[in-house]
This record gives C-alpha cells, sequence and structure tokens, in this order.
C-alpha cells in the first residue's frame, strides 16, 4: 500500500508539475501579424471615393442603412458617414468615433459627425495582411475574457458546460454516463467539462483510451485546483480550434470572427457569436462554407439553448435564427492574400530576428504596404496580359509579370506583384526573377557621360554608328538598333530619348564599361557582373526589385535609399522592439541628376516612353525608361512622377520570345497603375550649379526662342557654349533695346 500510494504521489507531483508548467509558462507559439499601413484622412488627402470604400471594405466595415456602432459605414454619392473602430497605433490610441467624410477624387471635409467639429486628421486601423506562422500553422488573436462580449462567453458556457462555474472540474453526471457507456463494451467516451476539453487540448493526444481519460481528469482537478473559473475560461475561449484557412489553423473566438464574418469579435451580433459556438462543436462538420445547411441548424440550435438557458429572450432568439448565415466569401478568409510583399518582408526581418522568434513571439510588424496601390496594379497587369495574349494570339496564361512601387520620398515599398496571379504563394519573380534588363540599364551611361561635364553636355554630339568588335573572349559583337539601321550623329538627350542601340554602345565603349559599372553600383547594384561590352545594352540579369534599386536612386535625385517595407516592429504587449528609420546617402549631385531626370522626360515626350500618355494626363511630366531585350524575351518599364516610382516586368517563365517590346507591354501597365493612384507631377525645380540655355543645334551655339533649331536645355554652371548664333545676336539686341516696344506699337499704327 506504501508502495502504490508512493507511485500515486509521485505521478500526482509529476502531473501537477506539467499542469503548472504549461498554464503558467507560455501557452502558444503566437505568430508574428502584419499590417499595412494605416489609412491617413485630411481634407486634400488623394483619396477617391471608391478608394475610400474599397479601404472600408478590406477592413471589414459593414454597409448599412443606420449605423448603430463601429465598423459600420453609410455612403451617399461622395458623402460617407462611419463609425470608426480603435486601435493602438504606435504613437498612441486612436479612438472610434463616428465621422462624417466627403470624398470626390480627393477628400473634402473631415469631421465628427455628431458635432460637426470638424478633424485635422484621422487614421483609419491598418490592414492585416498576414502572417509568419509556428511550424504547425496554428493561428489565434489573444484576448483577455473582459475583452470578449458578456453575451458570448455566457453563450460558450451554456451550450459547452452550463454547470462550469459549480463543479472542480469533472461533471458527475456526465463522468458516470460515459464510464456506463465503457464498461458495457461501448466507445470510450468523455462526458467532458470545459476543464477537461482544455486539458485535452493542452496536454493530451487524442487517443480514446480509459487510462487517457483518468489523465484527463486527474489533470482536470488539479487545473481547478490551481487556478481560477477566469484563467481556465479565458483559456479554453483562446485556444478552441473553429476553422481552416489552407494550412492555416483557426484558434479562438478573436480570430474565428474575423475569419468567418471579418469583424473583431466585439461587433459579432448575437446570430454570429451563436454560429460560433456552433462551429465549436466541430469546425469541419460545421463548415459554414461547406456545410451551410448543417451548420444553419446546429446554429439554431444553439439560439435554442440560450433561449432555454435564459441567456437571450425568446424574441431576440427568433429573430436571430431568421439571418442568413452572412459569412464572408470564402477567398475573404484567406490571410496571406499578398505573399510577394510578405516574402519580401519576411526577408528584411530575417536580418535581424532568428526564425523561431518571428513564429512563436506574436510580433506586430507594421509595413508600408498600401491596398489601393496593390489592388490598382493587380487590376491593371491581369487585364494588360489578358489583352496582349487576345492581341497578338499568344496561348491564354503564357505571360508572367512582376512588378513594384515605391514611395520615392522615403524608398519605401507600398505594392509588390510576384505572380499575374496576385494571391499566388508561389515563385515570386519580382525578388527572384533574375532576366536580363535590356535598355533600362541605358540612364547609367548617359549618368556617367554627364558627371563627366567638361566633356559631355545633354547637347553633345553622340555617334549612332555601326560597331564591331571582337571581345576578349574571341567572339564578334555587332550590336543593332531596333530598326537595324544608324543614325548618325545626334545630341545626346535625342539618343537616350530614341533608346539607340548603337549610340549607347559607342558612348559606353568611349566613357568605359568600367566606369559605367562603378555607376551601377552607386546607384546600388550589389552584384558584381563581368566588365562585358553587352553589359552596355542590357545582358546584365537583375530581378524587378534590383531594378527597382538603381531607380529609386535616380528618382530621389541623386540620393541612395535602401529599398524597404517595415516601419516598425512591436512585441506582443504592445512594446517597440525597432524602428526601421528613413536613411539615405547622396551618391550623384542634384545638378547632375536634373540633367538625366531633363533627358528621361524627353523619353516620355518624344522617345519610346510616350506611349504613356495614353493613360496618363498630358500635364502631368513624368521620366522613364523603357527596355527590350534580343527576341523580345523581356519587356521592362521603370519610370517615375513626382511620388511614385514604379518598375514592371512582363516576359515568359520558359524566356520564349514574344512579339511585344518594352513600350507595347510593361509599360501600359506602370502607366495604368500611375494614372488610377493619381501619379502627381515630377517636381522639376532647378537646383543650385544648373542653368538653361537656349541651344541651336546641332550648331551648338547659344540661341534664342523662336530661333530655328533652338532646344532650351539645361547645363551645368559654365559648360554651356559661348558662342551666340546671329538670331542669337538679334534677340539680344531686341531685348536690350527697351524702346523697342514702343516704336513698334508707333509704328504699328
Amino acid at each position: 500500500m506504501l508502495l502504490t500510494l508512493s507511485v500515486f504521489v509521485t505521478i500526482l507531483l509529476l502531473l501537477d508539475s506539467q499542469v503548472r508548467t504549461t498554464f503558467e509558462g507560455r501557452k502558444w507559439a503566437l505568430p508574428a501579424h502584419v499590417y499595412a499601413r494605416s489609412l491617413e484622412l485630411y481634407v486634400g488627402a488623394p483619396i477617391t471615393a471608391q478608394g475610400l470604400q474599397e479601404e472600408l471594405e478590406q477592413l471589414g466595415y459593414r454597409a448599412v442603412e443606420q449605423i448603430s456602432g463601429s465598423g459600420q459605414y453609410r455612403r451617399r454619392a461622395s458623402h460617407f458617414e462611419l463609425y470608426s473602430r480603435s486601435f493602438t497605433f504606435t504613437d498612441g490610441v486612436e479612438p472610434a468615433r463616428l465621422l462624417s467624410v466627403v470624398a470626390d477624387q480627393r477628400i473634402e471635409a473631415l469631421a465628427q459627425a455628431d458635432s460637426d467639429q470638424p478633424l485635422h486628421l484621422l487614421r483609419l486601423e491598418p490592414i492585416r495582411i498576414g502572417g509568419i506562422y509556428p511550424a504547425h500553422y496554428e493561428d489565434r488573436e489573444l484576448l483577455r475574457l473582459e475583452e470578449l462580449p458578456a453575451l458570448l462567453v455566457e453563450a460558450v458556457v451554456a451550450v459547452e458546460d452550463r454547470q462550469f462555474f459549480n463543479h472542480f472540474g469533472l461533471s458527475v453526471s456526465g463522468t458516470l454516463r460515459a464510464l456506463k457507456t465503457n464498461l458495457s463494451g461501448g466507445r470510450i467516451q468523455g462526458g467532458s467539462t470545459i476543464t477537461q476539453q482544455l486539458v485535452k487540448n493542452f496536454y493530451l493526444s487524442s487517443e480514446r483510451t480509459l487510462e487517457r481519460k483518468l489523465r484527463e481528469a486527474v489533470m482536470a482537478l488539479l487545473l481547478e485546483w490551481r487556478y481560477s473559473k477566469k484563467q481556465i475560461l479565458e483559456a479554453y475561449i483562446n485556444e478552441i480550434y473553429l476553422g481552416q484557412a489552407g494550412k492555416r489553423a483557426i484558434h479562438g473566438y478573436g480570430l474565428a470572427a474575423r475569419h468567418y464574418f471579418a469583424k473583431p469579435v466585439s461587433e459579432l451580433a448575437l446570430e454570429e457569436m451563436a454560429l460560433l459556438v456552433a462551429v465549436g462543436k466541430g469546425a469541419s462538420w460545421y463548415n459554414p462554407w461547406k456545410q451551410p445547411q448543417r451548420a444553419l441548424e446546429r446554429r439554431n440550435l444553439v439560439l435554442s439553448i440560450l433561449s432555454r438557458e435564459g441567456v437571450v429572450i425568446e424574441a431576440a432568439a427568433t429573430h436571430a435564427k431568421q439571418q442568413p448565415l452572412a459569412v464572408v466569401p470564402p477567398e475573404r478568409s484567406s490571410y496571406n492574400r499578398y505573399p510577394a510583399f510578405l516574402e519580401w518582408v519576411k526577408q528584411q526581418l530575417q536580418q535581424d530576428y532568428r526564425d523561431s522568434d518571428l513564429r512563436a513571439e506574436g510580433l506586430r510588424i507594421f509595413t508600408s504596404f498600401d491596398p489601393l496601390v496593390q489592388g490598382q496594379l493587380e487590376r491593371a497587369t491581369a487585364q494588360r496580359l489578358q489583352q496582349l495574349e487576345q492581341s497578338y494570339k499568344i496561348d491564354a496564361n503564357t505571360l508572367q509579370s512582376a512588378a513594384t512601387v515605391v514611395r520615392i520620398a522615403s524608398g519605401e515599398v507600398v505594392a509588390l506583384l510576384g505572380d499575374r496571379q496576385p494571391g499566388y504563394a508561389g515563385f515570386n519573380r519580382a525578388l527572384d526573377a533574375r532576366r536580363q534588363i535590356g535598355s533600362t540599364i541605358k540612364p547609367a551611361i548617359y549618368l556617367t557621360a554627364l558627371e563627366d561635364s567638361q566633356n559631355y553636355t545633354l547637347a553633345a554630339p553622340v555617334s549612332d554608328r555601326p560597331i564591331t568588335l571582337m571581345t576578349d573572349s574571341g567572339e564578334l559583337w555587332q550590336p543593332q538598333n531596333f530598326d537595324k539601321k544608324s543614325h548618325g550623329e545626334l545630341p545626346l538627350f535625342s539618343a537616350l530619348a530614341r533608346s539607340y542601340n548603337l549610340a549607347a554602345a559607342n558612348l559606353g565603349l568611349e566613357l568605359g564599361v568600367d566606369k559605367v559599372l562603378d555607376t551601377l553600383r552607386r546607384l546600388g547594384l550589389e552584384r558584381e557582373p563581368e566588365a562585358h561590352p553587352a553589359l552596355l545594352l542590357g545582358s546584365l540579369a537583375l530581378t524587378p526589385m534590383e531594378v527597382a534599386q538603381l531607380y529609386q536612386t535616380i528618382a530621389a535625385e541623386g540620393f541612395f535609399t535602401p529599398l524597404r517595407a517595415i516601419r516598425e516592429v512591436y512585441d506582443a504587449d504592445q512594446q517597440p522592439l525597432r524602428r526601421y528609420d528613413y536613411s539615405a546617402q547622396q551618391r550623384f549631385g542634384r545638378d547632375v541628376m536634373h540633367l538625366l531626370h531633363y533627358a528621361l522626360q524627353g523619353v516620355m515626350r518624344e522617345g519610346t516612353g510616350r506611349r504613356a500618355y495614353r493613360w496618363l494626363d498630358r500635364q502631368i511630366a513624368s521620366a522613364g525608361k523603357t527596355g527590350t531585350t534580343n527576341d523580345n524575351r523581356d519587356s521592362w518599364f521603370a519610370g517615375f512622377g513626382g511620388d511614385f516610382m514604379g518598375v514592371v516586368w512582363v516576359g515568359r517563365d520558359d524566356n520564349g520570345a514574344m512579339p511585344i517590346t518594352g513600350s507595347t507591354g510593361a509599360l501600359p501597365i506602370w502607366a495604368e497603375t500611375m494614372q488610377a493612384i493619381g501619379l502627381q507631377p515630377l517636381a522639376f525645380g532647378v537646383p543650385p550649379g544648373v542653368d538653361y540655355r537656349w541651344v541651336e543645334l546641332p550648331a551648338q551655339q547659344l540661341s534664342a526662342e523662336g530661333c530655328a533649331d533652338s532646344y532650351f536645355l539645361p547645363y551645368i554652371s559654365g559648360t554651356a557654349p559661348e558662342s551666340v548664333t546671329a538670331c542669337g545676336r538679334a534677340a539680344e539686341r531686341q531685348r536690350s533695346d527697351w524702346l523697342a516696344p514702343l516704336r513698334d506699337w508707333w509704328r504699328g499704327r
């Protein structure tokens, strides 16, 4: 007896230790949750009425006729009335409040609806766009008991264990009933209380044996002895399995509310709470998407129980039974809807955090991702690729695309596309597809020349004559222009605008391939390619993200800013861990970059990028460069305005030839996207050290407005020509004779 008692006590102590260790330690491996930027509303913000509605719908706001609580909105043409949600931002809490917003092409008015008090700024809560999950892919949103609607807590207890607050972990009647069935040779049964269910989920396997049931009963008693009913119920509500989204397992009522209804648990209606409690009986068996009738019947049974137990009045239960299931479409429950961007975030996080921390510590990661920009990019890509395949009789779904959009001022990536199917979590072409970049390399050649301002200006003649060159490997290199012609000598800015290969190759060889490579490194190239002449025409293979880094430096007037997606990282307790601040390094003079911007605007006005103005407003000054590789295997466009820079690639995964170029494939996607997001004009202020002059070409003499063959060109101070044409001298005399206008008027009488 003593030996038996000793063994029993030892087992009891071991079980008690196991209970305490798990319950008092970290109960769950919490995934890292990734958030988009928060939408800032203020008078003048470039947010359309349609864009605002899309944002509200992605946040799970419901369109209603009469607003009764947070997470609801009503729209009448351009006027919105909405009840915002409270959210804890990194710099404080944004309270829930009733708002009046007028939006057309931008926000025209913003006020508190209940007082008509104007507001200077309002931030909507950021959309949660994905997560980095534990190896077992469990996901949950931890909530304290007081954060849950009291009605939901009462419903869980009434349906799952109505004697919960009266027993000590075991249901005597349920246990006797199960024991009778077990002794009669039936299946091992439970009669489980909430405490027993929690023990089973936390500590035990799902095997159905008498030994396991005994261990479950003992551990349930220990759990009740050690911890309060509140602690046990809170753990149960966060642990219960309530569904599946792909590989991701949905645990707890907090996350289940977002999974099925795209709203926080605090906004659930009675019938919605009842459905969640119903699903708890068996998430697969009562799946409301796959088994809607079965789920509806179970929900209504739950409502009947709540009425019978006095949790709700019969009239409320009857009304709730008449409501549809009203779950969101199943695709809305897919959490990682933006896999390409999330992969970019994860790559950046892995530089500072261990993978185990990302998957288990419940980090909150705030990013620069803009769902509105992403949506426009996705729509433009899908529409354009389909049109290209139909117009050029290409097999459907043959073309692929990758793209990124960057906010120039901060170097933050706001949208990223790795596949023509936006939600496809496969090969991420934006980050991993290295393709020859073609003519998108040419601005680096011309920038190299313009830095040598004593020898090269925008008006400097560039040779577009044929080249025959024997390379170090013994190969004969004979590049050609796209039109198979040579064009003699032409001004540098014109050679770039027309993207002549022979001009770029001649200029690059004259400068030296090594110097061009050095310019590429300063622009942000991290690879070390071979200094081969073919590099001058884009044989260099880069990913779209790497091309975006080069053009970000160009768009930012020579300031190198590492592209980034993460703004801040917080732990599960909302304490700051790291802030990813903006950093920039000036690598090129603003005067030289001003000249390059001028030339790249010429690409858009009269060169290979002019098709962009089929979509863009002619008043929007933009700059950019097309790129097409041999046999049209790759179609590129990289361009920018005053606020956004974007890079688009179109091609085939098998590297096959296509009947499209940079201007017919990638450029329209860029232009449609930029038009839709309201690209701002390129600000073209003249920096110190730059002088504009009227110059006659090809004579390269100072001239005047209105003179033949004259162009208004920027020069680095001190590098403009000094001799003046006859027309220029006449214009100068006219300007210096202040009486001339009076004499002209008198003669005109």
